[in-house]
């Protein structure tokens, strides 16, 4: 198969823009979409309990979140980056605004809040904890009770909207997937693993599911709710992410390195070093330009998707470079 030149390996050595700041493992990521402006944003989740809300294509510092006492586990940005959503060990799940970082409200849970998502509309929000089920919030009127959606055995780790925000798809400690329709509140797709589901990703355009199990990733169709393909991999996969236009996809975890690989056959485009521990998250920007990686040595790293081209804080580099972009 021909390999589209945009994501070709190129022999430029990779610079990524390393993001300081967090003092502890980085757990969690989430872009905007491409906004009006034509600009789009990075929120990082962290066990520090300070969210930060970046520049997409620079990295450059905008804001901390603060106001949670716990790890936050979980993070969300609407399409137009005007507020952000984080899910906390505090049992809290609070709403931000992004223009002045303040805290529009704190929703109080039972348990830990380890997800957060955005309905597309903004006029909801996604949460998932570990007390076996998922809510739905509603942004326009605070006091209504959220919806509650039960039936997992374990922990939810993840809760994505898809399909016009008509269903959702939750990955649980009980080693199931599960997808459900909101308007009934019925489970109705169960698939079982042999392992706990640790990484969940939507692609861009809500149509193929990306779930992490052990050593595999494996990609999912949410209008059949059937396997597409599946991939095993050399290493255990904490996190994995599709491109923009599903031609290649990332993962990264426990042996700290980060891989490119073609999204038809799985072959290891590039991989590259620069974490000094285990990859958390990794996740393709809005256009497809960069992803950006999590990790437990406390930095967000973004890298190019198609080495040595300028773009954000990168120039095309005439000789191989030898320091990253600080």
């Amino acid at each position: 198969m021909e390999i589209t030149p945009a994501l070709q390996p190129n022999s430029i050595k990779q610079l990524p823009i390393v993001c300081s700041g967090h003092t502890r493992p980085v757990v969690d990521l989430a872009f905007s979409k491409v906004t009006s402006e034509g600009q789009y944003y990075l929120i990082s989740a962290c066990k520090d309990g300070k969210p930060m809300l970046r520049q997409g294509n620079t990295g450059d510092w905008i804001g901390t979140f603060q106001g949670h006492k716990g790890a936050v586990w979980g993070v969300s940005l609407t399409d137009d980056a005007t507020k952000a959503a984080t899910g906390s060990a505090d049992f809290e799940a609070k709403i931000w605004s992004t223009a002045d970082g303040q805290e529009v409200h704190s929703f109080t849970c039972s348990h830990i809040v380890r997800s957060v998502n955005f309905s597309s509309d903004q006029a909801r929000l996604l949460v998932s904890g570990s007390e076996k089920s998922s809510k739905i919030f509603d942004l326009t009127n605070y006091t209504n009770e959220p919806i509650i959606y039960t039936g997992h055995e374990g922990s939810v780790r993840h809760a994505l909207f898809y399909d016009n925000d008509k269903r959702f798809v939750t990955a649980s400690e009980d080693k199931t997937v599960r997808f459900w329709d909101v308007a009934s509140n019925l489970e109705i797709k169960r698939v079982e693993f042999k392992q706990t589901p640790v990484s969940m990703e939507l692609s861009v355009n809500k149509t193929v599911l990306t779930v992490c199990c052990a050593n595999k990733v494996s990609f999912w169709s949410v209008l059949t709710m059937e396997k597409i393909k599946e991939f095993e991999m050399p290493t255990q996969i904490l996190s994995a992410s599709i491109h923009p236009e599903n031609l290649a996809f990332i993962y990264g975890g426990e042996n700290c390195n980060i891989y490119k690989c073609d999204f038809m056959t799985g072959a290891e485009l590039e991989s590259f070093k620069g974490h000094f521990g285990p990859v958390h998250c990794v996740r393709f920007s809005p256009d497809g330009e960069l992803y950006a990686s999590g990790s437990e040595d406390g930095t967000v790293r973004l890298w190019q998707t198609t080495v040595g081209k300028t773009y954000g804080l990168w120039a095309v580099q005439a000789e191989p470079a030898t320091n990253s972009v600080m």
